[in-house]
C-alpha cells in the first residue's frame, strides 16, 4: 500500500451496510494497536442507549486472526453495543497488515477527533516512527496544519505527571501549552500544581507563566551583574519567600580572594 493511499483514501476502507455482515460479539476481540486509551463513561452509556434504540447504523471494521476476529475500528460501538445486550453487531471483514490497522486506527480516531490530547500526541509519534513520516507528511494524512501536528508533538515533553492530568482532563492543552516554555521540569511541575489548587483558568496560567518568566530574566541579570563583580560563576535560586546564591571557587586562594571582595577589602 502506497504511503499517501492510506490517509486520502480512508473512506474506501470505511465499511458501508452493504459489506456488513452479522459477527457475534464473542467471537471479536478488541485490537491490541487502538491509539485510543480511555473511552468516555458517559458518552459511552449514551451511545448504548441509542443503539438499544436504533441498533448499530455503521458497521464496524474487523480482520480475520485465527479463530477470532480482530476490531480494526468502531471500538465505542462494539463496547456501547456488548453494554447494549446485543449478541451480535454489523461488521466488515478486511484483509489488512499490522502496518495497515496501525496507520487506519491512528487516522481514523484523529480525523474523528476522538483522542485526548496525549494520545493524538502520541499517535503523530508513531505515525513517524513507525511509517518514517515527517511533520508535514503526517498533516497531510490527518488533514491538519503542520504547526497543528508540531504543537501536539511538543506536549510529550511535559513531565509525566502533567501528561497524565491532561489526559484525565484534570487539565486543559491551553493550561498545558504555556508550560512548555518553562526552563525546568521542576518549574512546570511547580507550576501546575498551582493551577490544580486554584483551579485558575487559561488566561490566569499564561499570566503567571509570564510572572514566572520575567522573574528568570530578572534573576539572570543580577547573576551576571554579580559574575562580573565576583570573577566566578554564581547561581541564585529563588523561591516564593526566600532564596539562596551559592558563589564558586576553584581553590584556597580563590577562596581568600572572594572573602575580601564581599568584606569590601581591596585586591
Amino acid at each position: 500500500m502506497g504511503r499517501k493511499a492510506l490517509g486520502k483514501g480512508l473512506e474506501a476502507l470505511i465499511p458501508t451496510e452493504e459489506e456488513a455482515n452479522k459477527i457475534p460479539l464473542k467471537d471479536i476481540k478488541p485490537g491490541t494497536l487502538q491509539p485510543r486509551k480511555k473511552i468516555d463513561k458517559k458518552h459511552l452509556e449514551e451511545l448504548a442507549r441509542s443503539i438499544k434504540e436504533k441498533g448499530v447504523l455503521q458497521p464496524v471494521l474487523v480482520r480475520k486472526k485465527g479463530k477470532y476476529y480482530e476490531l480494526v475500528y468502531g471500538h465505542r460501538r462494539y463496547q456501547a453495543a456488548k453494554m447494549a445486550g446485543l449478541k451480535e453487531i454489523p461488521a466488515v471483514v478486511k484483509e489488512l497488515t499490522d502496518r495497515e490497522v496501525l496507520e487506519i486506527s491512528i487516522i481514523e480516531n484523529v480525523q474523528r477527533e476522538d483522542l485526548n490530547p496525549v494520545e493524538e500526541a502520541e499517535a503523530y509519534r508513531t505515525l513517524m516512527i513507525e511509517f518514517g513520516l515527517t511533520q508535514e507528511q503526517v498533516a497531510e494524512r490527518v488533514g491538519k496544519e503542520r504547526s497543528t501536528i508540531a504543537n501536539k508533538l511538543r506536549l510529550l515533553n511535559l513531565p509525566e505527571e502533567i501528561r497524565k492530568a491532561l489526559s484525565d482532563g484534570l487539565i486543559t492543552e491551553g493550561h498545558a501549552r504555556p508550560l512548555l516554555s518553562l526552563k525546568t521540569e521542576k518549574e512546570m511541575l511547580k507550576a501546575f500544581h498551582e493551577i490544580l489548587k486554584t483551579r485558575e483558568s487559561v488566561r490566569k496560567t499564561e499570566k503567571r507563566v509570564k510572572r514566572i518568566k520575567e522573574k528568570d530574566t530578572e534573576i539572570l541579570h543580577i547573576e551576571q551583574e554579580l559574575i562580573g563583580a565576583l570573577g566566578t560563576k554564581v547561581v541564585i535560586q529563588r523561591g516564593r519567600k526566600k532564596g539562596k546564591i551559592e558563589i564558586y571557587f576553584y581553590s584556597d586562594e580563590e577562596l581568600v580572594r572572594l572573602i575580601r571582595l564581599l568584606k569590601g577589602e581591596k585586591e
